[in-house]
């Protein structure tokens, strides 16, 4: 999972980093239009990035900005970030508006603490046209995220989204073994590398 490293601070309206396409769904069914997301570090933040040129059905009760539970059951982008040697794992949420939610676990599905706790100083941005294409990013603190998880070269990562709610579609960067979707499967998350963007 390729994490571009950038020397300046990122900043919402002028981000131009490269984005990865999603094309294929779980069930391998074309996506189209593709949806896209991207990785950077900045020195501060974690920043991660999600699009679809398609309009989303999004929470009901999702704001910008505000955490809210159960994003999952309509359109979202979801990141694990996962320490692999203890098997603890984040998942961010993000909501196609800036509404995000995140938790932390121990194992697959174990939550650290039954009640939502968001994740400390996350920032969220959106933009929604007028036809209902989105692009939205998330910045996390780097400093928690390396105290809880040390986050790092023997990190493990993995971007998946839901889309086309209430029909979903589940899509994965990387492939999460057989059986129905289960984005819960951190064994299977690859370890990052960290790259340069190439030049503009």
């Amino acid at each position: 999972m390729t994490v571009f490293t950038c020397d300046e601070p990122l900043e919402w309206g002028s981000l131009d980093l490269p984005m990865f396409g999603l094309a294929r769904d779980a069930d391998g069914r074309p996506l189209d239009p593709p949806a896209g997301f991207s990785l950077a570090v900045d020195g501060r933040y974690l920043w991660f990035l999600a699009h679809h040129r398609a309009a989303a059905s999004i929470h009901p009760r999702a704001r910008p900005g505000t955490f809210q539970a159960e994003l999952w059951k309509w359109d979202v982008a979801e990141l694990f970030v996962s320490d692999p040697a203890s098997g603890r794992y984040f998942e961010f949420n993000l909501a196609p508006n800036g509404s995000w939610w995140s938790c932390e676990f121990t194992a697959p599905r174990v939550r650290e603490d039954e009640a939502d706790i968001a994740f400390p100083e996350v920032v969220t941005f959106a933009d929604v046209a007028a036809d209902g294409a989105w692009v939205a990013a998330m910045a996390i603190p780097l400093d928690l995220l390396e105290a809880r998880i040390g986050f790092g070269p023997e990190t493990a990562a993995n971007v998946t989204m839901i889309l086309g709610s209430p029909d979903q579609r589940f899509l994965s960067a990387a492939p999460l073994g057989v059986g129905p979707p289960d984005f819960h499967r951190p064994e299977f998350f690859p370890r990052i590398s960290f790259a340069s963007p190439p030049p503009a």
